[in-house]
């Protein structure tokens, strides 16, 4: 049995906690100031981690590697399961004609650029990110804007803001998911209470993309649909993450708002309409609209995955699920905290029908039929979103496993008492926690599974409510993915504007400091009798 100790380090809690935060130091470092790759990075700080919770916390070797061993199993089992299935479902589509008829669905509607900046890059992006994520919905969602006629650095800029809202209940809530297993907290409390915060921004942000695209004349005559859309997918993010299925928040809330601005169109129009050529008075759409069969077939994809998700849902067929799942304590682990309980994250639990990219997978299978894609060709796609995915999966592998050895080590609870030493101000360090995270690591997931921990630690030790501070560290983070290396890239290679990353962070970032002072004092509210309520 191994017994962690908070102050291990020549008996100093400071020296502890800085000893702890060595191996994030090092990866940021390696990450922000030497551009070392992402993978690589995460390698070695996972190392690094290993190694001080020999050395340092005196974990036993056996137990250091194992506890490894169990986060690059829970990365695979169930984060990358999700991930990879997902960007297998979307990859389907593309290979087929049907992805570029959804978006000529979209273009007919208008042509107004200030409308296709919501559709596009708020909607359609939001649908993208439910089922791909990582730099998808940015890429494809520039490209359209762009082949609509809008400039590329804005094109860039709109695609990167919209790409917030959605980002906590990304790939069918796998930050959520990764969240709940790093800190043993229930998943269904984290995704309520994240529910309850990333609507207020989801509120803001196609306001803020229409002046982008417009400055305050677009704001001036589109903000009705753009509060419309706001207030759809904010609400839909709300009911679906609080009384329905957590994995389905973000395609619930992509598809009402899609239906929300399509059907409000019907009846309202801007008054000007802005496009390639500037302001003209509102006219057709220069794109004609495709049969509704076509428009159907467009969108089969994401009414299987609700449907299947949906059918999942079932009291019986939910039963039988869990009935099929298995939870196993991960060999070669025995170790309890410094109190001399039992240490989370050495049960885990293995879906296996019931597992969400288990749903995913049969959800592609039904797509493929549907769409008859031959199997060859689907385990081409199937093989081409693993090669895609390579260097991601040993990413979020490593920082899982970096997660759990500083958590079962006790290197995550040092850190976490020395940052609860400020006491009732780490409310406000709680979601910069988060939003640096995301910056440096480009994944709101990798951000939960490396600080996670950390806010749960230090939330018990100040007396805040623990799911309140976790949650935090995802809603806030989603603010910083506008910022991070990665997007920078993807956005820019997408509009044919490698090398500006550095004009767009300095266009976006103070609109991700202004929103992330927003969110951080409604999470300092929420810790507050006076929204405190608010928490599950």
């Amino acid at each position: 049995m191994f017994e962690q100790d908070v102050d291990p380090v020549f008996g100093s809690l400071a020296l502890s906690a800085l000893a702890a935060a060595l191996p994030l130091l090092l990866l940021f470092v390696l990450l922000g100031v030497f551009k070392v790759r992402a993978p690589f990075a995460a390698i070695a700080a996972l190392g690094l981690s290993i190694v001080l919770a020999i050395i340092g916390w005196n974990m036993p070797p056996v137990q250091a590697l194992s506890a490894a061993g169990a986060g690059v199993f829970y990365g695979l089992f169930p984060i990358l399961w999700i991930l990879v299935n997902a960007l297998w479902v979307y990859r389907l589509t593309t290979v087929t004609r049907w992805f570029e008829v959804f978006g000529r669905t979209i273009r007919s509607v208008s042509d107004d650029l200030r409308i296709l900046s919501i559709l596009i890059a708020f909607c359609f992006g939001a649908l993208l990110e439910s089922l791909a994520g990582f730099g998808a919905p940015v890429a494809i969602s520039a490209a359209m804007l762009l082949a609509a006629g809008m400039a590329p650095l804005k094109a860039a800029l709109v695609s990167l803001l919209a790409n917030t809202a959605p980002v906590a209940f990304g790939a069918l809530a796998a930050p959520v998911i990764a969240l709940a297993g790093v800190t043993g907290l229930p998943l269904d409390d984290l995704a309520s209470m994240a529910g309850r915060q990333t609507p207020f921004m989801a509120l803001l942000v196609p306001m803020i993309l229409v002046f982008l695209v417009d400055g305050r004349r677009g704001l001036k005559q589109t903000w009705p649909v753009a509060l419309v859309a706001g207030f759809v997918f904010g609400l839909a993010q709300f009911v679906t993450s609080n009384y329905f299925a957590v994995e389905l928040t973000d395609v619930v809330a992509a598809v009402a708002t899609i239906a929300a601005v399509l059907l409000m169109l019907r009846v309202w129009q801007p008054a000007e309409l802005v496009s390639m050529s500037g302001a003209v008075e509102v006219g057709q759409p220069a794109v004609e609209r495709p049969p509704v069969r076509e428009v159907l077939m467009s969108v089969a994809p994401y009414l299987i995955i609700m449907a299947v998700f949906s059918i999942a849902q079932i009291a019986a067929v939910k039963a039988w699920f869990v009935s099929l799942s298995v939870t196993f304590a991960w060999p070669g682990l025995d170790v309890v905290t410094a109190a001399g309980e039992p240490a989370g994250a050495q049960m885990l639990h293995l879906d296996t029908l019931g597992a969400t990219g288990t749903l995913l997978l049969i959800s592609g299978l039904i797509t493929a039929a549907v769409y008859r894609i031959v199997p060859r060709a689907g385990f081409a796609a199937y093989g081409a979103t693993l090669h895609q995915l390579r260097w991601t999966i040993v990413t979020v592998t490593a920082v899982l496993g970096l997660s759990f050895v500083m958590n079962l080590s006790g290197q995550a609870t040092s850190l976490g008492v020395a940052l609860a030493s400020a006491g009732g101000f780490f409310v406000v360090l709680s979601p910069i926690i988060g939003w640096i995270g995301v910056a440096l690591t480009g994944s709101d997931t990798s951000s939960n599974v490396l600080f996670g921990p950390v806010q749960v630690a230090a939330a018990e030790q100040v007396g805040l409510e623990p799911v309140l501070m976790a949650a935090a560290n995802s809603s806030a983070g989603v603010l910083g993915k506008m910022l991070s290396v990665q997007n920078l890239a993807v956005a820019a290679a997408a509009v044919g504007m490698v090398g500006s990353e550095g004009t767009l962070l300095r266009k976006l970032l103070p609109w991700s400091l202004g929103l992330l002072a927003l969110i951080t004092l409604l999470i300092v509210l929420q810790s507050t009798p006076v929204l405190g309520w608010m928490v599950p």
